[in-house]
């Protein structure tokens, strides 16, 4: 009976293992195709999602970052102008396009463009703890690749293909645009990639313009749970903040979300990431105008819709943090820390750890 139980336990063992090796034995060795560098991901293992938007593909790449000493801080000033000098150029001819924190080592990896317009070059590098910026190597990688079928012919448009991903429970979902008449889209790809469908068109009523919109694209995500139930929390320019249920994201169909709150017009959502603080769980927004919000979630399971119009704020409250200033980039670091990129006045930009507020 002892050693019925002790094979059963180690069966159980090696099949753990064994799923957990199968999250990278479907990327093949290679040098992937990317045009351009836009958001990106992380997945266990040290699995990195890289969107190019111009190519309208997600590449999953095995970065091979899962082991060592896990980083607790990070802080670089003038970041871009080190990332710069790393690629041989000046900081005009310098993007950084998204950074990700690697959660099993705490490296951070940025997405970064080397030059401007569309001859720009796609570039990913590595910041570890110390500071210290290593281009990441695709040559020969282990990668593959998800194309979006029907992301729109060119232009600006065609560079909203993919404003956010994350990956969540085996999938990856990504919000962007498609060249449908209703283009904002959420899509659910599961990984390892095969097929990838149309994606779930996405409607919400957006309060301050006293509108239904079909055609603004998800700015950032997260995956949120609500009461046992996963959700993705999509803000928008101007700033709604909207829920979609994952299990009503179909493939092909159309869903209208439900608007939680209205944080403010004439501003931009950039970064979003969700924490626990004192047994609750926030969101922290980094914006183009109205700063950092903390915002509550206590109530978002009993929040009422927003469906007419309003002057300027309703729905689900905030504060600002004052002393997070200018934030262009955020993640999270740790369950007490996240990263940010501030840019400075004179152009600077300063990777820091700060504490969760």
């Amino acid at each position: 009976m002892r050693k019925q139980i002790g094979l059963a336990i180690l069966t159980v063992a090696m099949c753990a293992v064994s799923a957990r090796a199968d999250l990278t034995s479907s990327l093949q060795s290679g040098t992937p195709d990317i045009k351009s560098a836009g958001p990106l991901a992380f997945g266990p293992d040290g699995v990195l999602f890289l969107s190019d938007p111009q190519s309208a593909a997600i590449f999953a790449i095995d970065t091979g970052d899962k082991s060592g000493k896990t980083v607790s801080t990070v802080n670089v000033a003038g970041l871009n102008e080190k990332v710069a000098a790393a690629l041989g150029t000046d900081a005009k001819s310098v993007k950084i396009n998204d950074l990700a924190v690697n959660p099993a080592s705490g490296n951070i990896y940025l997405s970064v463009s080397r030059g401007n317009g569309p001859d720009a070059v796609p570039v990913l590098l590595k910041v570890d703890g110390a500071g210290a910026i290593s281009e990441v190597s695709l040559k020969s990688a282990k990668f593959s690749k998800a194309t979006l079928p029907n992301a729109p012919a060119g232009g600006n448009q065609r560079l909203e293909s993919i404003t956010d991903l994350a990956y969540v429970d085996g999938r990856v979902f990504v919000a962007g645009l498609s060249n449908e008449q209703f283009a904002s889209k959420l899509r659910a790809i599961p990984f390892p990639f095969s097929n990838t469908d149309a994606g779930t068109s996405v409607e919400i009523y957006h309060g301050a313009h006293g509108a239904f919109e079909t055609k603004s694209p998800v700015r950032t995500f997260v995956a949120f749970d609500i009461k046992g139930e996963q959700n993705l929390l999509a803000a928008y320019t101007c700033t709604p903040l909207v829920k979609f249920p994952v299990k009503a994201l179909t493939p092909g169909s159309q869903l209208k979300g439900t608007t939680v709150a209205e944080l403010g017009n004439r501003n931009r959502p950039i970064d979003m990431i969700v924490y626990k603080k004192d047994g609750k769980n926030f969101l922290l927004m980094a914006n183009s105008s109205r700063g950092m919000m903390k915002i509550t979630t206590e109530a978002i399971d009993s929040t009422p819709s927003i469906e007419s119009k309003i002057s300027d704020k309703a729905g689900l409250t905030y504060e600002t943090i004052a002393d997070m200033k200018d934030v262009v980039q955020l993640d999270k670091l740790n369950d007490t820390n996240a990263v940010v990129l501030i840019q400075n006045q004179d152009g600077k930009q300063d990777l820091k750890t700060v504490a969760l507020p």
